[in-house]
């Protein structure tokens, strides 16, 4: 069993791991607790009382947080003709609009953090599965990424300006960043707000019992802080 450093041990010391915390205590913990010399990436988990297995209990969705993710993030879209002139515009890092690109995808370039599609392209996009499946990269309907041309310039300025992705996992847990340590608590508090309520949008119709069991959040690398259940599921994105 792998043993925890003296500064992580001095995290964990800081927090009482049967209470459940606020989400603003919460928040203050957690930029508190941060051990790494990084900026470090703030995550929130969730255990859900679904049951992956079943596939009308799924959850997939996507949220702009209000405040971003604090990285820059590379897009990458799928368009030929107006789509791939928007995408452009829009401020795409890169545009598959010839074979060429197609080709280096193909073989394993994957330097950007997003994929979007116009729906002529999937055809295409189809192809580059073993590449773009692995990594979380293939475009999707239900994750906001596959898009009309004429909806380019909206799919691609909110993903750059911090649009995120959640999933329901193997194990029936969700698992997102909101923001970095150096946010304040406020911007912090507000991006996690953003997520609940997202998250409780995409409640499927056939869940029964607690659709949401247990919230922690935790920083990379730092202890994980349990936020109390009642209290993050009536959150709202105002002021404290």
């Amino acid at each position: 069993m792998s043993k925890h450093g003296k500064k992580y041990m001095a995290a964990l010391a800081k927090i009482e791991l049967d209470k459940g915390y606020s989400p603003s205590e919460a928040v203050a913990l957690a930029k508190e607790t941060s051990t790494t010399k990084f900026d470090a990436t703030v995550e929130l988990h969730l255990n859900m009382g679904l049951d992956p297995r079943q596939a009308d209990q799924l959850v997939r969705d996507v949220v702009v947080l209000p405040h971003g993710l604090g990285k820059s993030v590379r897009v990458l879209v799928f368009a030929e003709g107006e789509g791939a002139t928007l995408a452009r515009q829009a401020g795409a890092d890169a545009v598959a609009d010839d074979d060429e690109t197609l080709a280096k995808i193909q073989a394993g370039w994957t330097d950007f953090d997003v994929a979007i599609s116009t729906p002529d392209m999937m055809g295409k996009v189809g192809k580059l599965g073993r590449v773009l499946g692995p990594r979380g990269l293939m475009p999707n309907p239900k994750a906001g990424t596959v898009v009309p041309a004429n909806d380019m310039e909206r799919a691609v300025k909110e993903a750059k300006a911090g649009r995120v992705e959640f999933r329901l996992d193997k194990t029936a847990n969700i698992h997102c960043p909101i923001g970095k340590v150096s946010f304040d608590e406020k911007q912090l508090f507000e991006n996690l707000a953003a997520l609940m309520e997202a998250i409780k949008r995409a409640k499927p119709p056939a869940a029964k019992g607690n659709y949401i069991k247990h919230v922690t959040l935790t920083t990379t690398m730092g202890p994980g802080i349990k936020i109390d259940l009642s209290q993050v599921q009536s959150m709202e994105v105002i002021e404290q």
